[in-house]
């Protein structure tokens, strides 16, 4: 296969207009789901579980056949990142999901977040595996080091707070409690910190527009879920810390 540098240019600006997009359209509300959820009318819902495994399992497929499929050699470099990303969804796969215990979602933001996930696990592998360019060297530079720590130690915070707000609750349990420990003395939403912290983390590795474009991408969808849940927790819980930012620790 290829690389056709236009489908690159193309889904990445894509990807970009869509997360402007969304910043937009939610300005005043949130996505309806977990405790920002609204019912209007019948919905079909789906196990939490069963949804964040169908959603993110996507995003963990693609790559690995792509890699599969590719004739083209991978330096040291391609493979480390491909592997990376694919570290990060199978987790979110047969970790998370099967851990979680979030409430039911509707069929079709499942939906709309497995589109998501099968069009950017396309996007990040087509490009690593037939686009970019990396030499041996390219595992010696700066930014390419700084990145992958940059990822890891998002990563850590990710599942650590995941770790957190999971035994928040008991099984079978659909109530919220203020989450106390690790990043969370300081934000509402460390989760997500971590998560956007790994997306661009992982754009410094590749220092390439489809990387960058899902780090927007993350940042403008889960960003603004971040000052919501704050608001939510601000709302419901008088005691709730008052120095504690929404998603950048001392910031905002």
């Amino acid at each position: 296969m290829h690389c056709s540098h236009n489908l690159v240019n193309v889904l990445s600006c894509g990807m970009i207009l869509a997360s402007v997009g969304h910043l937009i359209y939610h300005k005043e509300a949130q996505a309806s789901y977990g405790r920002h959820m609204v019912l209007k009318g019948p919905i079909w819902m789906v196990p939490a579980k069963v949804a964040w495994f169908l959603q993110e399992m996507p995003a963990l497929l693609i790559p690995l056949l792509l890699s599969l499929s590719s004739h083209n050699p991978s330096s040291l470099g391609q493979s480390l990142l491909i592997w990376t990303f694919c570290l990060h969804y199978f987790q979110r796969t047969f970790v998370y999901s099967l851990l979680t215990r979030g409430r039911p979602f509707p069929l079709r933001v499942m939906v709309t977040a497995g589109f998501s996930c099968s069009l950017n696990g396309f996007l990040q592998s087509y490009y690593l595996l037939h686009c970019a360019q990396f030499g041996e060297e390219w595992t010696s530079k700066v930014h390419y080091k700084t990145g992958l720590m940059l990822f890891y130690i998002g990563m850590a915070i990710n599942i650590h707070s995941d770790y957190i707000l999971r035994n928040l609750r008991k099984p079978g349990e659909v109530v919220y409690r203020i989450p106390k420990g690790g990043l969370f003395e300081y934000v509402s939403s460390a989760n997500y910190l971590g998560e956007i912290l790994e997306w661009f983390g992982y754009a410094l590795c590749t220092w390439s527009l489809p990387t960058l474009s899902f780090a927007l991408f993350s940042l403008c969808f889960i960003g603004p879920r971040a000052y919501y849940h704050h608001r939510f927790y601000q709302e419901n819980f008088k005691d709730y810390p008052v120095l504690r930012k929404a998603l950048i620790p001392f910031i905002c």
